[in-house]
């Protein structure tokens, strides 16, 4: 799907189709996930930032959420900010950063993850019916693959 006045060798064309379906994909599941937790009082952005703080290993600052999420470090405190102000996050003092507080899910944020995750839970199997899990470890690797080349990560 270059563009007519481009010229991509194949790999790159595919990789080209493939970046166009996951922005697609990206956009239907931001869509998806909205409806799926709004009876949570979540967005598929806040269930998102729940996530990568339940499943941290301690209590990160805001900079380090952003940096393991890809996310840009402003969009993501002002979502931890929401976050805080609706009782799911709790800031609390960095004992080797003064400024850069850590972030913790509260009870009520536990919950309500703990909540969103049976929601997803029957959704995602669901969405996997049919597919290979073969299929799918192709297609994380591929993903994984792409994502350190653009992180500068890439060791090939």
């Amino acid at each position: 799907m270059p563009h007519r006045n481009t010229k991509q060798k194949p790999a790159g064309d595919a990789v080209t189709g493939l970046i166009l379906n996951l922005f697609r994909l990206n956009n239907l599941l931001l869509t998806v996930g909205d409806r799926l937790v709004e009876g949570l009082g979540l967005t598929s952005a806040r269930w998102q930032v729940l996530g990568a703080i339940a499943y941290a290993d301690r209590p990160q600052p805001v900079a380090w959420i952003a940096r393991d999420m890809g996310a840009n470090r402003q969009n993501l405190q002002r979502i931890i900010n929401d976050l805080n102000r609706a009782g799911f996050v709790a800031l609390e003092t960095n004992p080797h950063h003064r400024r850069a507080q850590l972030v913790v899910l509260t009870g009520k944020g536990k919950q309500t993850f703990d909540a969103a995750m049976r929601l997803q839970a029957p959704w995602v199997d669901g969405l996997a019916q049919g597919l290979s899990v073969k299929d799918i470890d192709t297609a994380s690797r591929v993903m994984l693959a792409l994502r350190q080349r653009l992180d500068g990560k890439d060791v090939a």
